[in-house]
């Protein structure tokens, strides 16, 4: 039976509790089914990145958080209550329109000016309230995205290729921003990006999905996992060098939590066993 349902009792999310909880998740678009068995939770205050090649339902699962999409079989529990700010992997904004930065936050819904400076400020864009949105550079409009995505004063933050077409000082520094965010907030960040050697160093934890969950767990880990080395090769181990160590034990691929034992969580394209797996509160 597929679900939708809350998670916990209503009220402010602590620390660490499970804000989304995703179990046996199976999405159907037409004939093709794009998602598999899916088995997740994203905690409060953790950034988790989501790894994997074009097609593998990167985008389709965020959507599928977001609610965008309903689950062909297994449930997605949310948080009572769970405020979602969502930065999109593209955005059209007509040049020829004479539309100000703190115009452009008032769409659709108008908000206050203080909710706007205090927004853009927490985006590192306080200088862009004035500046045509046509005229700002590519870092300079993820900001303002950003700044947009934090005006519900998010829960969850979801960025999906966030920072396609910036170079990679850009990407890097939007990051930076994001852990800033994080740290102010105390928000859950869940990243997608194709962008290895900068997010995989950003992250707390990453998720290799390719229709189904790989593999995941701590960066240096899981850039070690036969899983993620099928599907990326080793190149990105030069990135993790600042404090990768050498991954030496083996995977267990059964009973593992979704813990943040910095393990290596490999799923390979078996079956779950979801007996072993605990979606509760990190304690």
């Amino acid at each position: 039976m597929t679900a939708v349902r809350p998670t916990a009792p209503a009220g402010a999310a602590a620390q660490g509790e499970t804000l989304v909880d995703i179990d046996g998740l199976t999405i159907r678009l037409g004939r093709e089914v794009v998602l598999r068995d899916v088995t997740l939770a994203l905690r409060r205050g953790e950034i988790v990145t989501i790894v994997g090649p074009n097609g593998s339902g990167k985008t389709t699962l965020l959507r599928a958080i977001l609610g965008a999409i309903r689950p062909s079989a297994g449930t997605i529990s949310r948080f009572p209550g769970l405020r979602i700010g969502y930065v999109p992997q593209k955005l059209h904004v007509d040049r020829t329109l004479p539309l100000t930065v703190r115009r452009f936050l008032s769409l659709p819904v108008r908000v206050s000016d203080a909710d706007a400076a205090r927004a853009l400020t927490r985006a590192g864009a306080a200088e862009l309230s004035g500046r045509q949105m046509s005229g700002l550079s590519g870092g300079q409009f993820q900001r303002v995205m950003l700044a947009r995505a934090l005006l519900v004063d998010p829960d969850l933050l979801i960025l999906d290729e966030a920072t396609q077409g910036l170079d990679q000082p850009g990407s890097a520094a939007f990051y930076q921003r994001i852990e800033e965010v994080r740290r102010e907030i105390g928000c859950a960040v869940v990243m997608v990006s194709h962008e290895l050697h900068v997010v995989m160093a950003a992250s707390d934890r990453v998720i290799c999905l390719n229709g189904h969950v790989c593999c995941e767990g701590a960066p240096e880990h899981v850039a070690s996992a036969p899983e993620y080395r099928a599907l990326f090769g080793t190149g990105t181990q030069g990135a993790l060098a600042l404090y990768r160590h050498e991954h030496d034990h083996a995977h267990d691929h059964k009973g593992h939590g979704h813990g943040h034992d910095g393990h290596v969580h490999g799923h390979g394209d078996h079956g779950h066993d979801h007996d072993g797996h605990d979606h509760g509160s990190a304690t």
